[in-house]
Formats: structure tokens, C-alpha cells, sequence
């Protein structure tokens, strides 16, 4: 469904990306950041997903090429991002990208990519909506006053990762700014919504849960729909 385009971040340096595309023409769009693999086929199923929703979706390379299956290598891709230079360049630039072509343009991520959706809300005032998935940065990091779009957020209860205490950390913080923000909290551990989490090869903490995700889907897609329409 999707395919492979560069775009410029601000700085004038060029990143590529996945952009899945609807079949309507001039359709809203959404920047999706990936969990701490890389890009691979889960996360573009995401885009698939949201394009099949109706929405342009386009997940930054945030890693240039490289991804992994391995638990060890992922915290090493992850531990080796820049964090600002990341949601500071690629994705404002996959933001300002998609302003280009659609009228409304929304940020979501998973894990990694929630903590970086995060700090883009504060990085990009380009957006108009985001939806954090079980990912938070350190609360310090998140300068909640330049978060001006409303926020949705999955949490999980029993992550390991991203405590649920760091979540009410982090709603204290938000409410405090006057941001506008919806949170929801399942009885699930981190990755509840990535359906690669099954079986003897997931990290001991994931666990997929359909009932769950499905929900949030749910959830999302109304969001999304009620702010970028």
C-alpha cells in the first residue's frame, strides 16, 4: 500500500520515510513513530491501518535504514537516537512535509515513539492533535507549556517500562498547562497493541491483548477524526 519518499527536516537535511496513502485525494494526515525496532512491517501495518482509515500516514526512518528483532540491539538503536534532534527535526519535518498536502495533520507513536510523540507536540506547532501510545520521556524533558493541540493517551497499567505512576506524573503536568487531554489506562502490560508481542519470541514484559487494542483503535480513530476530520 505504501512506498518509500524523502522529505527535508528544517534544517535542510533529508530523511525518508513510509507514507501510506488513502485513495482520497487532499485526505488528512498523520505522522506515526515506531516502537524502538526500527521500521519494519509492524509499524507499516500502522500507516496501512490508518491510510485503510482513510488518513495519509508517514513513519520517519528515525534510525536510517537499520532495524533489528533483538531486544539488545533495539536499546542500543534506541540509547544511540538523539531524542531533540529527533522530534526537533525529523519528525517537525515530516510534520511541515505533510502540512504540504493535507489540510490537517495529527502525530501518533508507540513506546519510543510515545515518549517521541511527547516532545513533537512540543517541537512542531505545525500539528493539530496526538496520540500517545505507552511512551512517555523523562517528566523534566517535556516542556508542557508549548503543547497547544489536544492529546490522547494509552497507558498500561501493569508496564514494567512506563510506570503508571510516571502517567499520573505526567497528568499532573498537563492538567497544570492547561493542555487539553484524555487518558486511558487498561489492565494490560506495555505493548498491549502490537500483535507481534505473542508467543516465545516477545520480551518477557509485552503482551499483546486484541481486546485492548481494539478498544484504543477505537478510541483513536474517533479522536483523530473529531480533530483532524
Amino acid at each position: 500500500m505504501g512506498t518509500m519518499v524523502s522529505f527535508t527536516r528544517p534544517d535542510g537535511n533529508n530523511v525518508e520515510g513510509y507514507l501510506a496513502q488513502p485513495t482520497a485525494s487532499n485526505a488528512p494526515a498523520i505522522v506515526v513513530i515506531q516502537e524502538w525496532w526500527g521500521l519494519n512491517d509492524q509499524i507499516r501495518g500502522v500507516a496501512d491501518r490508518l491510510a485503510a482509515a482513510g488518513y495519509q500516514a508517514l513513519v520517519p526512518d528515525l534510525y536510517r535504514g537499520k532495524a533489528t528483532v533483538e531486544q539488545e540491539e533495539a536499546h542500543h538503536l534506541m540509547t544511540g537516537l538523539d531524542f531533540a534532534d529527533a522530534a526537533g527535526q525529523d519528525i517537525r519535518g515530516a510534520v511541515q512535509f505533510l502540512k504540504t498536502r493535507a489540510p490537517k495533520v495529527g502525530l501518533t507513536g508507540y513506546c519510543m515513539g510515545g515518549a517521541l510523540t511527547l516532545l513533537g507536540a512540543t517541537q512542531a506547532p505545525e500539528l493539530d492533535a496526538a496520540v500517545v501510545w505507552y511512551g512517555c520521556p523523562p517528566l523534566d524533558y517535556i516542556d508542557a507549556s508549548k503543547i497547544k493541540i489536544p492529546v490522547q493517551g494509552h497507558w498500561a497499567t501493569q508496564d514494567e517500562f512506563f510506570k503508571i505512576d510516571v502517567v499520573d506524573g505526567l497528568e499532573e503536568k498537563l492538567k497544570a498547562a492547561g493542555v487539553h487531554y484524555e487518558f486511558h489506562r487498561y489492565l494490560a502490560h506495555h505493548a498491549f497493541a502490537n500483535e507481534t508481542a505473542v508467543g516465545p519470541g516477545r520480551i518477557a514484559a509485552t503482551q499483546y491483548d486484541p481486546v485492548w487494542a481494539q478498544q484504543a483503535w477505537d478510541r483513536t480513530l474517533r479522536f483523530f477524526g473529531k480533530h483532524l476530520g
